[in-house]
């Protein structure tokens, strides 16, 4: 076993499971668990099924295959390594060494967000990390809330899960525009600036935010220009220079359009700050 699964495997735990039934409000979260549990379990082939939800599944010890899809394809499995079974979808564990696992069983309206932000992808089952620790940690917190009965909670710790097993490379693709979106370039010269091709650059952006490296600028500006609006004493026509907009009457209707108010509407009711300045 190597050193990263030995980190994950310092005691035993009996097996256990709980199975959960979300009211009406925990629905309007967005996402919830339907379940939640630890098992180990030996060599020997399961029954191959589809669930009903989605389901992630952390394997601390162990290696096999998993059997996935409708073309029944075998994903190597080795621990540590997260498990990622989707509604629908058939699958079934070959284990060649005795396997010792948690698992979530979960739903929601959020699935769909997460799906298109590439979090869920049916094309990836089998995820393994050159660092397992950061998801360790956050399943182990999924694990102790779920029997806590604090529904806000433990969608977070579900979020914080997904949100650590689904790191994929390039990841701060998405960080690295945000730091040169206040510079006016083209989407090809930010490319280029990022060592990256037109594509790439719109595939890592759409990977990690769900949207254009355009979107990602825009989005970028506004949301500096809002904290300038809140914190600094400087014109309106500055915060646009400062953003990477040298027409302060077209930022002036872009922010209208896209924040629901005008910069000094928002300088005055929209932040914590309520500053004054010339306009």
């Amino acid at each position: 076993m190597d050193n990263s699964a030995e980190l994950l495997d310092s005691c035993e735990v009996p097996d256990w499971s709980i199975y959960l039934t979300p009211g009406s409000i925990e629905r309007q979260l967005g996402l919830f668990c339907l379940g939640a549990g630890e098992q180990t379990h030996g060599s020997d082939n399961t029954r191959e099924r589809a669930l009903g939800c989605h389901a992630l599944v952390w394997l601390k010890e162990g290696r096999g295959h998993l059997l996935h899809g409708p073309d029944r394809q075998l994903h190597e499995v080795r621990a540590p390594a997260m498990l990622w079974l989707f509604p629908g979808v058939l699958h079934g564990y070959q284990p060649t060494t005795r396997w010792r696992q948690a698992w979530t069983l979960f739903s929601g309206s959020a699935v769909d967000a997460l799906t298109t932000l590439g979090h869920l992808d049916v094309s990836r089952p089998v995820r393994r990390f050159a660092d397992p620790r950061p998801v360790d940690r956050a399943f182990s917190r999924l694990l102790r809330v779920s029997t806590q009965h604090n529904p806000v909670q433990l969608t977070g710790a579900l979020y914080d899960v997904i949100a650590e097993a689904a790191t994929t490379t390039g990841d701060d693709v998405a960080a690295q525009l945000a730091e040169l979106a206040s510079t006016p370039m083209s989407v090809q010269a930010y490319a280029s600036e990022l060592g990256l091709t037109v594509k790439e650059l719109r595939d890592a952006v759409r990977r990690t935010t769900g949207s254009t490296p355009h979107e990602l600028v825009l989005t970028t500006r506004l949301s500096n220009a809002k904290v300038l609006l809140a914190e600094e004493d400087l014109p309106v026509a500055a915060v646009a220079r400062r953003v990477g907009y040298d027409d302060p009457a077209y930022f002036t209707r872009l922010f209208t359009a896209r924040v629901g108010m005008s910069p000094g509407a928002f300088r005055r009711s929209g932040s914590l700050s309520g500053r004054i300045s010339s306009l």
